[in-house]
């Protein structure tokens, strides 16, 4: 039976036809959406536009009065404000939120989240803080325990961070001993500077019972003995410190040197950071076991000391030791071009011995036990480098 090619001709007709019932289908439900909006809500959108945000949350509130389904305009709204700094116009989106009474629970709880998020961005901790602690028991409750911790920490509550972190602890089922044994710290070191000897010491005591490899609870445990009188119990507290973490000996060489003065055991001290110098090198110690050479055993033992360790590490700190040290042993007429060279030294020296975080690369000239950049606790290396900033 032949086929006649005449029948495909209605063909394309027929698939216009329906694309065009489509199209007509789909313009009328768009109508009709579009119909549905409130006005307020189109007034909303040309107002911000129109950069009037003030005026668009006013038409954006009217919306949610008009029509409920609407709420997650506010939150996104809200959020958008945040992002970009508008921190009043984000609170007064979210406050509305709250304000309403016929907010089902779970975007009550939201809200609460969203606007306890604006506080914190203005810096309103304690309007925050109250609203986070009353999410205990939501879906919100993890993330919220995490900013008040991180509230606690700028108020330096140490007390409430303990708790705090301890509940978070238990919902993640992960430990965070290192954390709360600093924060135990923190407290130990606030009492010290009160001179609130016995709360130190107590302070000490829970940050070893809860890490025992808790470098700095030796260290404060060995200023609080310094500030007893005791030097001999300061050495021993800080030398414990070497079956802990050996790297964070660098931030107790200077302290080990003046208790051995107090002691009258100088050499005693130069045997010790000698063998702490060949354990774990760094800038610090070495600075420390020089100015003990240069005093016991003379500008001669000193200079040899700084030319060994250059050897072995090459570092602009030594080399200014060495040129003290050559200066203090040269003849009068040439100790003027030796303290040109040492000022120039000394000079390139002031730019480099930074501590850096291990977490974020933060840059700092002194130690923090909390890094300034990612908050990290114990982030820093205590071993600083000479590695000009902006390298890795």
């Amino acid at each position: 039976m032949d086929f006649d090619l005449w029948w495909l001709l209605p063909i394309p007709a027929v698939f216009f036809g329906l694309g065009w019932i489509a199209a007509r289908i789909d313009i009328k439900h768009l109508l009709t959406e579009s119909r549905a909006l409130p006005l307020s809500y189109f007034r909303g959108l040309n107002f911000l536009l129109n950069e009037q945000p003030d005026k668009a949350i006013e038409s954006f509130i009217e919306v949610v009065k008009v029509d409920p389904q609407t709420v997650d305009l506010h939150f996104a709204l809200g959020n958008l404000f945040r992002r970009q700094g508008e921190i009043e116009r984000a609170i007064r989106m979210h406050q509305n939120l709250l304000d309403r009474t016929d907010l089902p629970a779970e975007r009550r709880t939201m809200a609460s989240y969203e606007l306890a998020q604006d506080f914190m961005r203005a810096g309103m901790l304690d309007r925050a803080e109250q609203l986070l602690a009353g999410l205990e028991g939501t879906a919100y409750e993890t993330q919220s325990l995490a900013h008040l911790i991180a509230i606690y920490e700028q108020e330096k509550d140490w007390a409430k961070a303990i708790s705090v972190t301890e509940r978070v602890a238990e919902l993640n089922r992960t430990p965070a001993n290192k954390e709360i044994a600093q924060y135990h710290c923190e407290i130990a070191q606030a009492a010290l500077v009160k001179s609130d000897l016995v709360a130190a010491r107590a302070g000490i005591e829970r940050a070893l019972a809860v890490h025992r490899g808790c470098a700095r609870a030796n260290l404060v445990a060995g200023d609080l003995a310094m500030q007893e009188g005791d030097p001999a119990g300061a050495l021993e507290a800080w030398q414990r410190i070497e079956t802990q973490n050996p790297a964070f000996l660098a931030l107790v060489a200077d302290r080990v040197a003046d208790a051995c003065r107090k002691l009258g055991e100088r050499p005693q001290a130069i045997r010790l950071l000698r063998a702490w110098q060949g354990q774990v090198p760094s800038l610090d110690i070495l600075n420390a076991l020089f100015s003990l050479v240069l005093e016991v055993e003379g500008a001669d033992a000193a200079a040899v000391l700084i030319k060994d360790e250059l050897a072995r590490n090459p570092t602009l700190l030594g080399l200014d030791r060495l040129l003290e040290a050559q200066i203090q042993a040269a003849p009068p007429e040439r100790r003027h071009d030796l303290e040109l060279v040492r000022g120039l030294v000394s000079q390139h020296i002031k730019r480099l011995g930074m501590y850096r975080c291990e977490h974020c690369g933060f840059r700092a000239r002194q130690y923090y036990w909390r890094c300034p950049g990612c908050q990290k606790w114990e982030s820093y290396s205590p071993r600083r480098t000479e590695t000009p900033e902006g390298f890795a």
